[in-house]
């Protein structure tokens, strides 16, 4: 009798987020898993750790760790969140420098072992590790999406659901554009239960849940003081490796290379995606106003600033 072969899974980076991304893959029963980290057996020993926690919370999963990519082949997905983040002292060109190479590496590897995977990038700055990633691996646009516009836009749907007092299942709305300040809110298309979200919050208070969200990245690592948020990012990249491994077709707010969408082309931004089995297979383009045509500009602008970064600095 032949069997069903799960799909694989493999997570690059085993730091707080890459292992949590293990963690709500295995338990969603999304496939098998392997987790790769320069540290090798810290890499194992979190892939073993879960597996043991298997028989207690009831989920199938093969789960295995280590150093050597070999160990990734034939994935499905990709999800790459090795890099550095930003310490103090370090300058922008300084983590593009550094990540830019971890990310390319990774990217090189992921096309050598599993030439038919999607790649999900996670590492930072993530527009730009998107192009330096869609680069180096050759892979074609359907099969590199970056992960921040779920992230982002779970934030805003979560503020507006504490400013309404409301369950956050009945709050619907994203964002496009860029991670963090260069994000583009979009309270038009945000419904609570239904109903438009500028007919229960006045625009004063909008205002101030969209600059929460926008900071919300900054406001973890402030609380934490010696760490960033990764339950609210490993769940997102989650949302989208699920979309992918069970042909879901869900529209989510990802960075993909635009095509002409919105007047970009050849450039990674966020905007709606539909993600099935292929990766990335439709650009839903909606009509903006003025307003946000002149933000979803700016955004733009931000991430083209960054990928002629990467050209001065020799990364591209």
């Amino acid at each position: 009798m032949a069997t069903t072969r799960r799909p694989k899974i493999s997570v690059i980076g085993a730091g707080f987020v890459g292992s949590t991304c293990a963690h709500w893959a295995a338990s969603k029963e999304l496939g098998d898993i392997v987790l790769i980290d320069i540290n090798g057996d810290a890499a194992k020993g979190k892939a073993l750790d879960l597996f043991e926690a298997s028989p207690v919370e009831g989920f199938d999963s093969n789960l295995q760790g280590g150093s050597d990519y070999a160990l990734t082949k034939d994935s499905d997905v990709v999800v790459i969140t090795a890099g550095l983040p930003r310490k103090p002292g370090m300058s922008r060109d300084d983590l593009l420098a550094t990540n830019s190479k971890i990310v390319k590496e990774c990217a090189q590897q992921v096309a050598k072992h599993s030439p038919n995977a999607v790649l999900i990038i996670v590492s930072n700055p993530l527009d730009a590790m998107c192009h330096v990633a869609h680069a180096a691996s050759g892979f074609p646009r359907e099969r590199v999406i970056g992960m921040a516009g779920v992230l982002d836009s779970a934030r805003f749907r979560s503020f507006v659901a504490m400013e309404c007092n409301v369950s956050v299942e009945d709050v619907h709305g994203f964002t496009l554009g860029g991670h963090g300040d260069t994000m583009v809110p979009m309270p038009r298309y945000c419904s609570v239960g239904g109903v438009p979200l500028t007919q229960l919050v006045s625009k004063e208070r909008i205002e101030s849940i969209v600059t929460r969200a926008r900071k919300g990245g900054a406001e973890i690592v402030e609380l934490l003081k010696t760490g960033s948020a990764y339950y609210a990012p490993s769940a997102s990249v989650i949302q989208m490796v699920e979309a992918i491994v069970r042909d879901k077709k869900r529209i989510l707010p990802c960075a993909v290379m635009l095509n002409g969408e919105y007047g970009v082309k050849g450039l990674f931004c966020g905007v709606l995606a539909k993600l099935g089995a292929k990766g990335l297979e439709a650009v839903p383009e909606l009509e903006l106003n003025a307003e946000e045509k002149d933000l979803f500009g700016k955004s733009a602008a931000a991430v083209q600033t960054l990928v002629d970064d990467l050209k001065r600095l020799g990364l591209s």
